[in-house]
């Protein structure tokens, strides 16, 4: 079985489609990966890059990717909704297929000290890569953002793993690590306050919120992070989430809780959109609740599932395109 690993850099520009395709060109210069998905968000200033292929071939790429946005991505200039802190913000590599997560953790440092050593950007590391728990989410690291990110690298314990320990204004820091397949789902509300997408956020969220009394409050869900925030792109306020682990907490659940949480502060729920790709399973198990166990036919639960997450409500949605498995065997046979 040959290893196929999937990196996911997430690039500081998502407006400008021409520095984007300059970005994804120098990627592609790698024989051997293949790009899946790219994803650009103008709100967010942030476009979402999904490639796959052999470790090797695929660090090859991407490295080529982080060391050309930082050649045209100009930090001290970018504004946007997600939080960031460097030109490639993170940067994870997820095993797919005949690779472990310790061999994957191998990659990824090999990465981080290639960008540290010859294009001289500060790296952190994270998820499985990050043996320190107080740096080892990406929240915790990218706390301050980009804006103050050269007053915490003064701070012993927020000095990089590799690169500089002193900061790069031009193009920020990056955060480099191996972690598992994760789905980022944003669900779009019929309102525009994003101080009501962000109580629901707290509310849904594992880490909860603080109340007015101080306390801690628990989320409902395990395994997901989340925000809220107004999107110029598709004018509402939307649910920006990150599912870390969807056999855990699925964008079923996710949409269901969001729905009922939504319509305590009589809010409706418009539309979802998927950053980058979901495995099957997340659609086949909407589907299956949509159509009531009636059917098994595969294809007519993708259909349900779509209809059921309103995936295809505020942008085009091709499951031809955006569904691992299917995107994989499009561009990888070998998979």
């Amino acid at each position: 079985m040959q290893p196929i690993i999937e990196c996911v850099p997430n690039f500081s520009e998502g407006r400008d489609l021409q520095t984007i395709k300059v970005i994804t060109d120098a990627i592609e210069t790698v024989d051997g990966i293949r790009l899946l998905d790219v994803d650009p968000g103008k709100a967010t200033n942030r476009t979402v890059v999904t490639l796959v292929g052999s470790p090797d071939d695929v660090i090859e790429a991407v490295f080529r990717g982080i060391q050309k946005a930082a050649e045209v991505i100009d930090m001290r200039n970018h504004t946007g909704e997600h939080p960031r802190m460097g030109a490639t913000d993170v940067c994870p590599l997820v095993p797919l297929q005949g690779l472990s997560m310790q061999e994957a953790i191998h990659y990824a440092a090999l990465l981080a000290k290639r960008v540290g050593e010859e294009l001289a950007i500060p790296v952190f590391l994270y998820e499985h890569s990050q043996e320190r728990a107080y740096r080892k989410r990406l929240p915790q690291i990218r706390s301050g953002q980009y804006e103050q990110f050269k007053i915490k690298m003064t701070d012993p314990a927020w000095q990089p793993d590799y690169g500089p320990h002193t900061f790069t204004e031009a193009c920020g820091a990056t955060v480099i690590g191996a972690r598992a397949l994760l789905v980022a789902f944003n669900i779009s509300l019929d309102t525009k306050d994003a101080v009501l997408a962000q109580q629901i956020a707290n509310e849904i969220r594992s880490i909860g919120y603080v109340n007015e009394q101080g306390e801690r409050i628990k989320g409902i869900l395990p395994q997901l992070r989340a925000i809220g925030w107004y999107s110029s792109d598709f004018n509402c306020a939307q649910v920006s989430m990150n599912l870390l682990d969807y056999t855990t907490t699925s964008p079923l659940q996710v949409w269901q809780h969001c729905s009922a949480i939504a319509a305590k502060y009589k809010v409706n729920l418009i539309g979802s959109e998927l950053i980058g790709l979901m495995p099957e399973a997340c659609l086949l198990e909407a589907g299956t609740f949509e159509l009531s166990h009636t059917t098994t036919h595969k294809n007519d639960l993708i259909k349900a599932g779509i209809n059921y997450l309103k995936l295809d409500q505020v942008k085009p949605f091709d499951a031809q395109e955006k569904i691992l498995e299917y995107a994989l065997a499009a561009k990888l046979p070998q998979y």
